[in-house]
């Protein structure tokens, strides 16, 4: 019988530390995944070096920041929509973006194109 208690007893402390050691991992890894994604919201590079390409961007009336974002990844302008999203709302260009057709360039940052698409003039879209 002292057997079974001692045996039970081993088995529910190697389960605890078991289940401690798996937490920490976890923690471990989560705490990584997010101090790196922060990381990238202030020092993310652009996607090419200069010269770059041109790519034209046209934001229409009433585009969410968040679409703004999906559409800049699916130009090849961004690496990560959702990145681009959280770096605007964290900037003082959240809500200055404006309506047109921008010229952008994959050698900028995404505060470079922040700012040309808040103070450039637009130039009219055109059909070709």
């Amino acid at each position: 019988m002292n057997l079974n208690k001692a045996l039970f007893e081993f088995i529910r402390i190697a389960f605890t530390i078991m289940v401690t050691l798996l937490v920490i991992i976890a923690a471990v890894k989560l705490s990584s995944k997010g101090y790196d994604f922060g990381y990238r919201v202030f020092t993310e590079p652009a996607i090419e070096e200069v010269p770059g390409r041109d790519i034209l961007v046209e934001v229409k009336e009433g585009t969410s920041n968040r679409e703004l974002g999906i559409i800049l990844e699916q130009k090849g302008l961004v690496r990560d929509a959702d990145l681009f999203y959280l770096q605007i709302m964290l900037s003082a260009y959240s809500k200055r973006i404006l309506p047109g057709v921008y010229t952008l360039n994959t050698s900028m940052t995404a505060k470079e194109m922040m700012v040309v698409m808040s103070t450039e003039e637009v130039e009219e879209a055109t059909e070709t």
